[in-house]
């Protein structure tokens, strides 16, 4: 299988890592914003082309899949261009901006019957996967869950300290994570509220946020949000169930009483991002929807888009 990657920054290459693992699957291309970017990510790698458009990727006969790692606001567009070429997609969260266009990325993918899964990476950890076997075993039920996710981020830089070409924003892509994962390991969010705190003045974007949900079930979910905590950065679930509690830093988990736990065995690679694109070949080999599917992550941007309007109309009163 021969993927093109979207996108070679510090997340893009999260991706090719991950994807050099996988048997039987090449890396037929590598395109950025820049040329040269491109070209050293791609040598890197051993991909036999680089470049700068993606219309040039979706133009090559050879290749199967795309994997999308590019600003946020172009996600919807380009997964939609990739489809429309034939292409199996990956686009990496948030899957759009707006709840308009995240239907719209649906219609195709239903239209087309392509593989067009959205990297709700949490869905992979072997942490939460964990937590979810027990779920689906019937061995523990989520009372509560709560989310710190904290970044020291007043400058618009990427992962990797180096500068960004897009604004990240707390609500359409971290909270994401979060608010998908709830739905998954609780059930169907059946009412959902917000609140943020001021708009960074250059960035234009709130850097605190706190967030509550309720799912189907009667769990709840208190997810607290911040790009201005100087400390320990990352996201940090805490979930409080009816036999146990259970703390997961990504791929990592531990008890309340902060106790490891032993997850030998739980999955093939202890690596999330490896498992989520070892999930997007096999269902495009299998011919079937993978696991954090468009359409299994929709309703997360249901959620989202309501509670942005929220803040919209919030804003609205200040």
């Amino acid at each position: 299988m021969r993927i093109a990657l979207v996108g070679a920054g510090a997340f893009g290459e999260k991706h090719l890592d991950g994807l050099k693992n996988i048997d039987g699957v090449e890396i037929a291309s590598v395109i950025s914003r820049s040329a040269e970017q491109a070209a050293e990510v791609a040598a890197k790698y051993g991909a036999p082309h680089s470049g700068t458009d993606l219309a040039e990727v979706l133009a090559m006969p050879d290749v199967d899949a795309v994997i999308l790692c590019t600003p946020t606001q172009m996600h919807a567009e380009q997964a939609i261009a990739c489809m429309n070429a034939g292409k199996h997609v990956q686009v990496e969260i948030p899957l759009s901006d707006t709840w308009a266009d995240a239907e719209a990325v649906v219609a195709k993918q239903q239209e087309t019957g392509l593989v067009c899964m959205v990297g709700h990476t949490r869905r992979f950890n072997p942490s939460h996967q964990y937590v979810h076997n027990k779920i689906t075993a019937g061995e523990f039920n989520v009372q509560q869950m709560d989310v710190q996710t904290y970044f020291f981020r007043r400058k618009n830089m990427n992962a990797k300290g180096q500068p960004r070409s897009w604004t990240d924003h707390l609500l359409w892509h971290h909270a994401a994570h979060t608010i998908d994962l709830f739905a998954y390991q609780s059930g169907k969010i059946v009412a959902a509220n917000v609140l943020q705190g001021p708009k960074h003045p250059e960035l234009g974007i709130a850097m605190d946020m706190s967030i509550q949900l309720k799912a189907e079930t009667g769990a709840i979910c208190t997810l607290s949000l911040s790009f201005n905590n100087n400390g320990p950065l990352g996201t940090f679930f805490r979930y409080i169930g009816d036999s146990e509690t259970y703390i997961a830093r990504y791929d990592d988990l531990v008890n309340g009483r902060e106790e490891p736990i032993d997850l030998t065995g739980v999955t093939v690679s202890n690596n999330g991002i490896e498992l989520q694109d070892r999930e997007f070949v096999a269902a495009i080999r299998e011919g079937r929807e993978p696991n954090s599917s468009v359409g299994k992550v929709l309703d997360c941007y249901r959620v989202i888009g309501e509670l942005a309007q929220s803040l919209e109309a919030q804003d609205g009163w200040s």
